[in-house]
C-alpha cells in the first residue's frame, strides 16, 4: 500500500476509534437513543471508506502485480469474494 493512502487509511481508522470511545460514553451518560444512533452511522461510514481505500490499493497494487507474474485468477476470486461480502 502506498505510503499517503496508508496514512489516510490509518486517520480514518483512528477518526472511527475516537467516534467508538465516545458512542460508549454516550451510551453510559444515558444519552437519546437517535443521537447515538447517528454517531454509530457516522463510524459505519468512516469503516467503508477506509476498507474501499484498501480494496482500492489492493487492486492497484497486488492484484496488478499478479497478473504480471500470470496468476492473476485467484486475485480476481479474492476481489469477488471482497465484493460479495461487501454487498450484504
Amino acid at each position: 500500500m502506498e505510503r499517503s493512502e496508508k496514512v489516510k487509511v490509518m486517520n480514518l481508522l483512528k477518526t472511527s476509534k475516537g467516534q467508538m470511545e465516545g458512542i460508549i460514553k454516550m451510551l453510559e451518560d444515558d444519552r437519546y437513543c437517535v443521537d447515538i444512533s447517528k454517531q454509530i452511522l457516522s463510524v459505519q461510514a468512516l469503516l467503508k471508506k477506509a476498507n474501499l481505500r484498501i480494496i482500492d490499493q489492493h487492486i492497484k497494487h497486488c492484484v496488478r502485480q499478479a497478473f504480471s507474474e500470470g496468476h492473476g485468477d485467484e486475485k480476481i476470486d479474492e476481489v469477488i469474494e471482497l465484493i460479495d461480502k461487501y454487498a450484504k
